[in-house]
């Protein structure tokens, strides 16, 4: 009978054991997520025991470099499975506030444009055209006179060579030429070039310059008046170039301010070779002015 009791209560006793094995609930942490996949989440503090995870993918960011932030963006948001009182928590893409449903809302995070350059404004570039274009001709000659005294006057060679390098400069610097036509030999100015000439010193200065100068024999000045230039071996071409060297002189005799047509401008010439007593041919005188036609 011992026996037998025996036999049956192991028997109990194990059959027991099964059944309450089988009714026990395997608890293996199912609730968790291995360190390794935890890299980006955030952690989420609870009022229950323990710790619960809820994984947020941060926005990624660029480099910010040479860029300039514009509006911020909300990042996305995160629902917990199970409803939780409260839940807070921060990483590096932001931090949130989870109620009722635990959503959590991160911060927002701030979106980087690439900075537009402006390209840059080229360099105007002249067009074609935009300064006069050369233009030829015969200016209306001079009569070669001869003064009381001998000295030559101003040839019609004297006056095309003056008139040629003359208008030259003027296109060459971007200003319209004046019409062959309207560049003449003067006589006015000729005359005074001659009483200049015949003054008896052997000194060539003596008379030259502007109306009021004066000759060493005190003979009157007759006469008009205009930009001088002179010397050994001038010519027309020469003197033409000698006024536009000079800042006062290219003001008067170019006006290279002056924007209205040259069709009604004339450039009035003369010059004179030699001298009283001894002076060379080569050794010539020259006037010239801007006038109206």
């Amino acid at each position: 009978m011992l026996k037998s009791l025996d036999y049956r209560s192991i028997t109990t006793i194990v059959a027991l054991t099964v059944v309450v094995g089988l009714a026990v609930p395997v608890v293996s942490g199912a609730g968790t997520t291995p360190a390794a996949q935890r890299a980006d989440s955030v952690v989420i503090a609870s009022t229950d025991a323990g710790e619960r995870d809820l994984t947020v993918t941060p926005t990624p960011v660029p480099d910010q470099g040479d860029f300039v932030a514009a509006s911020a963006a909300p990042s996305p948001t995160a629902t917990a499975s199970s409803p939780k009182p409260t839940a807070t928590g921060s990483s590096s893409s932001g931090s949130g506030t989870s109620t009722g449903t635990s959503t959590v809302t991160a911060s927002p995070v701030p979106i980087y444009l690439p900075i537009a350059e402006e390209s840059p404004t080229p360099t105007p570039t002249p067009t074609a055209g935009s300064c006069p274009a050369a233009i030829s001709g015969t200016t209306p000659g001079a009569p070669s006179r001869t003064s009381p005294l001998g000295v030559a006057g101003t040839t019609s060679a004297d006056l095309q060579s003056f008139a040629e390098k003359y208008n030259a400069i003027r296109v060459a610097n971007c200003l319209p030429p004046v019409p062959f036509s309207n560049i003449r030999y003067d006589s006015c100015m000729e005359d005074r070039l001659f009483w200049m000439a015949e003054d008896p010193s052997t000194d060539p200065m003596s008379a030259w310059g502007h109306i009021g100068s004066k000759r060493s024999d005190g003979v009157p000045s007759v006469g008009c008046d205009g930009n001088l230039a002179g010397g050994t071996d001038n010519s027309g071409t020469t003197v033409a170039q000698k006024w536009w060297d000079s800042s006062g002189h290219r003001s008067s005799l170019y006006k290279p301010t002056y924007t209205g047509s040259t069709s009604g401008v004339c450039v009035l010439f003369a010059m004179t070779h030699g001298g009283v007593p001894n002076e060379p041919y080569s050794f010539t005188r020259a006037a010239a002015r801007w006038t109206s036609c």
